[in-house]
């Protein structure tokens, strides 16, 4: 379990994730609303060193952001209940850049099959303070969850 005191420390995690990112990671954001998922997508693109303004798929379901290191797909599947596999996601989680999907949970079996989900709590306490978990799901997440643990410990 990763503890980030603060805001800034949540930002520089993040930032490590966006830099470490390989083409067809997956990272699936796990969290109750206001946990962060958005924030830590903010701060991956500037991992990423994607210069455009973040903002939140929640009606749009993905927004791609292609002019970074890597490109970045940031997914909010939130509102999907039925029909996951129609939406062509697939092809994204096996393409070229990094998909960052908030509510991952939600696609059910159509999850990406190889995945790092980053589950994030608040703090009772300290509204500004996250714990967070990464779980990996596959050969691939397993090589992103190392990358940023070992970039996360320097």
């Amino acid at each position: 379990m990763i503890t980030l005191q603060n805001l800034q420390a949540t930002e520089a995690f993040a930032i490590v994730i966006g830099e470490v990112a390989k083409a067809s990671d997956n990272l699936i954001l796990t969290g109750d609303l206001g946990a962060g998922k958005t924030t830590l997508t903010k701060g991956i693109a500037k991992g990423l060193e994607i210069k455009q303004t973040i903002k939140s798929p929640t009606y749009t379901i993905i927004r791609e952001y292609p002019n970074g290191r890597l490109p970045l797909y940031h997914m909010d599947v939130y509102r999907i209940e039925t029909g996951a596999w129609d939406l062509g996601l697939d092809e994204y989680f096996e393409g070229d850049g990094l998909c960052v999907i908030e509510w991952g949970k939600q696609l059910e079996d159509a999850v990406p099959l190889d995945y790092l989900e980053l589950i994030i709590e608040k703090d009772s306490d300290d509204e500004n303070k996250r714990q967070v978990v990464l779980q990996a799901f596959g050969k691939q997440a397993e090589d992103f969850k190392k990358r940023i643990e070992k970039r996360w410990e320097l």
